[in-house]
């Protein structure tokens, strides 16, 4: 891994830069290394605007602020002017950074979308997302699902978002009443609150997260989650989940549910692996692919998703002649041993 901190004594030609100014600077011509720190650029505003940032993941929260936008009367919105108004304070912040932005989260395309299915919830509201962007899933091993129970469905987390509405729609036509452990960000999604189960990605969780989580694998409720946590990346040329955390392992054994893999066949464009290749490589540590995930949604209209489902995994399997580390490693392998060959 190579650290740079002045980027104007190290840059070759990189050909996935002039995508990002071609796309979202409308500049003809530029070399690669002002689109890099334009990047850059781009992300010290992001910190700038919130007061600090994990290494991890922004948590975007801080920036698609919709909690003004609680009455129900009204859908949600994303509003970045005032928000980088009401975050920036007396130090104002160029227009054409805030305008960067509202193309990279496609902020114009997400508030049609909030307006248009305002008042749907839950399932439904998961529904209109496919019907919109017309998203197809192939299901395959829809007999491992069983008919009673309470289980623990862990899948591989390929798009970062498209597939976790197949995802559900298929769960959910078994089982109405499924729970999905997610980052807090996304419970700024109010319409799926009776779905979504808050988990704090940016920092120590609180007592009632804690708890929430809890009642939630105590509960009757399925559980669908994405023991990765974050969307995949291209490992060596296949595009694979980052290593699965334990959680998922310790809460089987705690709560009594066996494990149902779930392969989902999908994928990201070129663009955004490059991407985190290319910031990995350079030891960036703010998590620049993440702020186009949204892009990639747009992407992936007309697409089909695979669902594989396999056979339950008893929760008594996962006795102690491995750590829960060691198991979720094994039941990954085991996920994408299901990976089909076509």
């Amino acid at each position: 891994m190579v650290k740079v901190n002045n980027f104007s004594h190290f840059l070759p030609q990189i050909p996935i830069f002039y995508h990002f100014v071609n796309n979202f600077l409308n500049i003809s011509t530029c070399k690669p290394l002002y689109t890099i720190e334009i990047v850059m650029l781009l992300g010290d505003y992001l910190k700038f605007l919130i007061g600090g940032y994990s290494q991890r993941l922004l948590p975007l929260k801080k920036i698609i602020d919709m909690s003004e936008m609680e009455n129900k009367d009204k859908p949600l919105q994303i509003d970045l002017d005032q928000i980088t108004r009401k975050k920036s304070g007396k130090r104002s912040v160029p227009k054409f950074v805030v305008s960067i932005l509202k193309r990279i989260v496609h902020q114009d395309f997400i508030n049609g979308f909030l307006r248009r299915h305002h008042g749907k919830e839950g399932l439904d509201w998961s529904k209109a997302f496919l019907n919109e962007f017309n998203i197809q899933i192939d299901v395959h091993g829809e007999e491992n699902i069983p008919s009673e129970g309470r289980y623990i469905f862990a899948a591989n987390h390929p798009m970062g978002g498209t597939e976790s509405h197949a995802f559900m729609k298929v769960v959910g036509n078994h089982f109405p009443n499924i729970k999905f452990p997610v980052n807090d960000l996304l419970m700024e999604l109010t319409m799926m609150r009776d779905i979504f189960v808050p988990v704090n990605k940016f920092g120590s969780q609180s007592k009632d997260n804690i708890r929430k989580l809890n009642e939630t694998f105590e509960s009757d409720a399925q559980i669908l989650i994405f023991p990765a946590g974050l969307a995949s990346r291209k490992i060596k040329g296949e595009v694979k989940d980052l290593e699965w955390k334990k959680t998922f392992i310790t809460k089987a054994i705690q709560s009594k549910r066996d494990i149902i893999p779930v392969y989902i066949k999908g994928q990201n464009s070129r663009f955004f692996y490059n991407l985190a290749n290319l910031r990995k490589f350079f030891g960036i540590k703010f998590n620049v692919e993440m702020m186009f995930l949204p892009g990639e949604v747009l992407k992936q209209r007309n697409a089909t998703i695979g669902l594989y489902f396999g056979k339950p995994i008893p929760y008594q399997h996962f006795d102690r002649s491995k750590s829960h580390k060691e198991w979720a490693k094994d039941v990954r392998e085991k996920l994408y041993d299901m990976m089909p060959t076509k």
